[in-house]
């Protein structure tokens, strides 16, 4: 049984302020739970009901279970319908980003993304195309933001991503930089090369005024039929998908 104060801890969690002071996140659903318990993260507690424990029997013993009933279970979870897992992670300390690890590959760059399902599912795409790191400005929405962890599936395990003012980091990267930009070069027709940093602006906005003169080559999806835009989570899916494409044997 959860106690009131366990509660009003894990029930806290929903929001960024509470997440930060208590230093840790929510993970929910079985699938994505184990994700994370194979991951360098580390997981505290695994709060369960008792219809899915025999399918946890051989985690970690390092890992605290906690079995709980369906009422506790909604009380603490984020969705209108919970799912019978939820793990307890504690939110890590990334070191410093080491410029020299992302030479060789693509990394994407996040500049004012605020939706948290389209970050979420950046994330997804990004593990799908096995791109390690995503680098973010100071206003994108954060990534332990209980809908931005539903939307990666469990993809957030494998996928490094830093925080920092873009203005002062990206000039530090010595690496091809391309930006989805209305005004740019078809990407069909781009030789993207085997290195790079992909930037993809805010969903209105697109790329910030600030961060436009670092871009070093604009490319744009062309548009055949009549909507008005595409999502940034889509486009971010084409575009990689088209960087990957001459690079997977």
């Amino acid at each position: 049984m959860l106690s009131k104060s366990q509660i009003s801890l894990l029930s806290s969690l929903q929001h960024k302020k509470f997440r930060r002071e208590h230093g840790f996140f929510l993970v929910e659903g079985y699938k994505s739970v184990i994700e994370f318990t194979s991951s360098g993260y580390q997981v505290d507690t695994i709060y369960h009901t008792p219809a899915i424990a025999p399918k946890l029997l051989n985690l970690s013993r390092k890992i605290n279970f906690q079995e709980i009933s369906l009422n506790e279970l909604e009380k603490i979870s984020t969705l209108k319908t919970p799912q019978e897992v939820i793990g307890l992670i504690k939110i890590p300390i990334w070191p410093v980003l080491n410029y020299e690890s992302l030479k060789q590959k693509f990394s994407l760059v996040l500049d004012g993304v605020q939706d948290p399902g389209n970050m979420g599912t950046i994330i997804r795409t990004a593990d799908w195309f096995g791109i390690h790191d995503i680098i973010c400005s100071e206003d994108t929405v954060e990534v332990y933001n209980p809908k931005v962890v539903q939307a990666t599936m469990g993809s957030l395990a494998r996928v490094n991503v830093h925080y920092g003012n873009l203005e002062a980091v990206l000039p530090q990267i010595n690496l091809p930089m391309f930006g989805a930009m209305l005004n740019g070069d078809n990407v069909y027709k781009t030789n993207f090369g085997t290195e790079g940093l992909l930037v993809m602006g805010n969903e209105g906005n697109g790329i910030s005024p600030a961060i436009e003169p670092l871009i070093g080559k604009a490319v744009t999806i062309p548009r055949v039929g009549q909507a008005e835009s595409l999502n940034v989570a889509i486009a971010t899916a084409i575009l990689v998908s088209e960087i990957k494409r001459n690079s997977i044997k």
